[in-house]
């Protein structure tokens, strides 16, 4: 991929907010940006769209309890990234929309805690699977629209906030990156705050010989991607963004 037109560092924002479809992907997509940021002094916040209860292999999981678990999970990785807070809009996983009912809560958290910079999902990745990565990317350009508009939910009875900036991760087409390099390891220690996903998601065999090897095999993936990122700039370890500030 050509690095002509390449953006880097947007500075510290003032105020960030992450949306995700699931707890884990902001971790995946963005978690050593805000950490980054967090270190420097930004207020970071996490929004979660869905409930997690797909996030089990096992025909006999209690999925009330495997929501529970993996709200419990992402608070803690958000406290390892530094975040301020955490919301849950609890939609049923693997169910997502992105219709007017979806958009009027994104954009009233969004109006709520006025980011200076939000952060999503590429809703225009090409041959993407899963529905729900789809519909968080479109619910969150839609909200960022409509939270800008007074016209738009007026009875929400919170002012209108226009972002400076998205922030688009799994970019189908990135043209931004974030330096992290002294942030790999936070991002790994807070994906491994989900130890639901460690099985499914991650490789790890929880409770055998072979999780520390998993666990090591991980944190190299993550590195790895880290520096394909970081390639597309000027090297080093990055997260790999589309930019787009006309809001």
């Amino acid at each position: 991929m050509s690095t002509a037109g390449m953006t880097s560092e947007l500075g510290r924002p003032r105020v960030a907010l992450a949306i995700g479809a699931h707890p884990d992907d902001i971790e995946f997509g963005c978690g050593g940006t805000l950490a980054k940021w967090a270190e420097l002094g930004a207020t970071t916040h996490l929004l979660i769209l869905t409930d997690g209860s797909k996030g089990s292999w096992d025909e006999a999981d209690d999925l009330s309890a495997l929501i529970t678990r993996r709200q419990h999970e992402a608070r803690e990785a958000a406290h390892r990234l530094g975040a301020a807070s955490v919301t849950f809009l609890g939609f049923v996983d693997g169910e997502l929309g992105s219709g007017a009912d979806e958009r009027a809560l994104v954009c009233e958290v969004i109006r709520k805690i006025k980011p200076s910079i939000v952060l999503g999902h590429d809703p225009w990745k090409r041959y993407r699977l899963h529905p729900d990565h789809r519909h968080a990317g479109w619910v969150t350009v839609d909200g960022i629209v409509a939270a800008r508009d007074p016209h738009f939910f007026p009875g929400l009875g919170v002012p209108h906030h226009r972002p400076d900036a998205l922030l688009l991760f799994e970019a189908d087409e990135p043209n931004h990156v974030e330096a992290i390099d002294p942030y790999v390891s936070t991002k790994v220690d807070a994906l491994m705050a989900h130890e639901s996903q460690w099985r499914s998601t991650m490789n790890i065999e929880v409770g055998t010989p072979a999780e520390a090897d998993g666990r090591a095999a991980f944190a190299d993936r993550i590195a790895a991607q880290a520096r394909a990122d970081g390639d597309l700039g000027s090297g080093g370890y990055a997260e790999a963004f589309r930019l787009l500030t006309d809001l």
